[in-house]
């Protein structure tokens, strides 16, 4: 592994968060726990690369995402340019990251020059096959019209879209392998607007859609945010997945290890992270892929982003020249990322309770015992953040966003639209194993492949620098192309 270099730059505002009264706002390269509730506001450091632009502004981070909070978070911020408001009802920021520039970037679309946000007008992605399932908190009555305008506004093609209520409807999920999970409602989850879920659920939509314009989206609303809800939720979602064809089931929200068998920090939930890996592979398996967003705390660990079955999806800065053309990409400073406290290898190997030659795709690679995150990396910076489309609560149209939140749907589109179908077990040879997470690590010391098929971020640090190959901040690398994802 690469030798960690810590960045000791903590950039901290507070603003009044709608109804919710007080909340926290942070700089993209935060490292200081708060001292009280209400963190004081500082400076941004002004240094920069003499060719990189970087776009004035401030970042605020909302409640429900804040990463010191104990229990389930989400891992978006907003991003709020100089001169501008949170939102707009049109898209007046011009270094905001659209789908064809993100398309042209990641090289599933068109190329254009630059691939600049300015220019790309409809250079979309395409592809997509069976489902993507975004897993949320909490209902958002608008998403189907906010998709719809997200998709209109851009030139997107209309979007397939499934609102899944996950209640009591589904009965009792989980069992055999695992504890058995029970639902917190009936009917209709409440509206999650107070907390800033609705703004989480538009982007989740939005982006695995705007990387796989041909694939269904299935919006799967758990009753509440605490963790018994949200793996019911995970179940529902392998259901729905499964009952389409098959696809993957992207997570943007996360929990911190250190709360992994503490009831109290999840809502009630008895669980343990070793037995709740179980939900995200036992079942539903044939052709599902499972990813999660790495955290935005800077070498955090979180799951489910750390089962050794599920893509962990870390975070970068894309760089840009004050032209707004695509220069390269670097670590983002507060991308999560680390070794694991809790999976570690199992000697003699034992699939009930752990990792083993089914989820060998580190240990084989370099040797590691214990799960690293993350696994691969997307633009995650909210100052190169992207462009998302909500009108129920935190925005009242545009918004830029950043965070892992960004990509775990996105790289969930871009696995999708990569046709492989892998999920987590062979269908010839149904036996679990992490297929997906083995064709991406497969590839790292291939002199062909892999530099064909992934950008190699070496610059940056989030508590653990970037380098050469696998690095705790940007896994194996941002993807370039369809192909080996």
């Amino acid at each position: 592994m690469n030798a960690t270099r810590l960045f000791a730059f903590a950039v901290l505002w507070s603003f009044s968060f709608g109804s919710s009264g007080p909340a926290t706002a942070q700089d993209d390269m935060a490292r200081k726990a708060p001292t009280s509730e209400q963190p004081t506001a500082q400076q941004i450091p002004s240094a920069v690369p003499s060719d990189i632009f970087t776009p004035k502004g401030r970042i605020i981070t909302p409640p429900i995402s804040d990463p010191h909070r104990t229990g389930v978070h989400t891992n978006y911020k907003i991003f709020v340019p100089e001169g501008h408001g949170i939102s707009s009802a049109v898209t007046d920021f011009t270094f905001a990251e659209t789908p064809a520039s993100m398309a042209c970037v990641y090289k599933v679309g068109p190329t254009y020059p630059g691939c600049n946000p300015a220019t790309g007008g409809t250079k979309h992605a395409t592809g997509g096959w069976g489902a993507i399932a975004v897993v949320e908190a909490y209902h958002d009555p608008n998403i189907a019209s906010d998709l719809a305008f997200f998709d209109a506004h851009f030139g997107l093609p209309a979007a397939k879209l499934q609102v899944v209520y996950a209640n009591s409807s589904f009965g009792t999920l989980g069992g055999a392998f695992s504890l058995p999970l029970s639902a917190s409602c009936s009917g209709v989850p409440v509206n999650g607007n107070f907390l800033g879920w609705d703004l989480e659920e538009s982007l989740d939509a939005e982006w695995a859609h705007a990387m796989a314009p041909a694939a269904k989206i299935i919006v799967v609303e758990a009753c509440t945010q605490n963790l018994e809800d949200l793996l019911y939720a995970e179940e529902v979602a392998g259901i729905e997945v499964a009952a389409a064809g098959g696809g993957v089931v992207s997570n943007s929200w996360g929990y911190p290890e250190s709360c992994a068998s503490d009831p109290s920090c999840n809502g009630g939930w008895g669980g343990s992270q070793v037995n709740d890996d179980n939900y995200f592979y036992r079942d539903h398996w044939a052709q599902t892929t499972y990813l999660a967003s790495a955290g935005d705390s800077g070498s955090e660990v979180l799951f489910p982003s750390a089962s050794p079955w599920v893509v962990s999806v870390g975070g970068t800065t894309v760089n840009r020249d004050s032209s707004g053309n695509f220069q390269n990409e670097s670590c983002w400073s507060d991308s999560g990322g680390g070794p694991s406290a809790v999976e570690a290898w199992q000697s003699p190997p034992n699939i009930l309770n752990g990792m083993g030659p089914w989820s060998a795709y580190q240990y084989e690679t370099f040797g590691q015992n214990v799960r690293s995150t993350p696994d691969i990396s997307f633009n995650a910076d909210p100052a190169s953040g992207v462009w998302v489309y909500d009108t129920d609560g935190t925005c009242t149209g545009f918004c830029t966003v950043g965070g892992t939140s960004v990509g775990s749907p996105a790289v969930a589109g871009i696995v999708n639209a990569s046709n492989n179908r892998l999920g987590q077990a062979s269908l010839a040879n149904p036996w679990y194993d992490a297929l997906e997470n083995n064709l991406l690590y497969s590839q790292l010391n291939s002199h062909i492949a892999y530099t064909a098929n992934f950008y190699d971020v070496k610059t940056g640090s989030n508590g653990h620098a970037a380098g050469p190959g696998y690095d705790q901040c940007t896994g194996i690398g941002s993807p370039r192309g369809h192909l080996g994802k």
